[in-house]
């Protein structure tokens, strides 16, 4: 199905009444069930458009990282999603969703993601393309730094761990330790990538994610800090 909505009418400094009441119904309800750690908020620009690269190893991450970002986001998703009619709501109410089609190069959703940005708004992709089964990071796909590459952005990388553990800590009715940790932006050299510099420029971001999370959660770049005594 198409995406309907066009991107370059959205006033991203504004979130609607309905995504105000949501978002704070999140955060209370967050705070009743976790105890979350925020870092690097500092980070987060005001009203300068970037792209935000978090982890993804949990279903909880997107209400989580969202509740604390103050900033309006649409978020790059699988075209399976726009089947599920819960997460399709859960996604309005926190910004909205472009659907992308898995397997092959999806022009328009490029188009589309590049018009946010070029918009002034913020675009929510996770570099590793699908959740980890492991917890630990996957090797990072380019589209991250194609499309901050495209809008000219940016790019924001955050980490949330702890979530993973939610329902086994609410089993035994105790509040789950959450940290969602904002990294300081990466700022990609200007000019026209090739593969050669989308593949060297993404495993910068790849490690700088890397190098936001415990060891344990680090999963393929691991081995790439042996011997820095962590």
């Amino acid at each position: 199905m198409p995406n309907p909505i066009d991107y370059t009418q959205i006033d991203y400094s504004q979130w609607t009444r309905r995504q105000i009441v949501f978002r704070d119904f999140v955060l209370l309800l967050i705070r009743l069930l976790a105890r979350v750690q925020v870092e690097g908020a500092e980070n987060i620009p005001a009203t300068a458009p970037f792209v935000l690269a978090p982890n993804h190893i949990h279903m909880l991450d997107l209400p989580v990282i969202f509740a604390y970002l103050p900033r309006r986001t649409v978020v790059f998703a699988a075209d399976k999603w726009q089947k599920n009619p819960l997460f399709d709501r859960l996604l309005s109410f926190f910004g909205d969703a472009i659907y992308v089609h898995r397997g092959a190069p999806d022009r328009k959703a490029l188009g589309l993601a590049v018009d946010v940005l070029k918009a002034g708004g913020v675009l929510g992709l996770a570099p590793e393309g699908t959740r980890s089964r492991t917890g630990g990071l996957q090797q990072g796909r380019t589209g991250v730094v194609y499309l901050a590459n495209r809008g000219c952005v940016p790019i924001l990388p955050v980490v949330a761990f702890g979530q993973e553990k939610a329902f086994a800590c609410w089993l035994r009715l105790r509040r789950v330790p959450i940290t969602v940790r904002f990294g300081p932006l990466v700022q990609l050299p200007p000019g026209k990538y090739r593969t050669p510099d989308l593949d060297a420029h993404t495993d910068l971001l790849m490690m700088a994610l890397a190098r936001m999370l415990p060891p344990q959660y680090r999963g393929v770049y691991a081995d790439r800090f042996a011997g820095e005594g962590e």
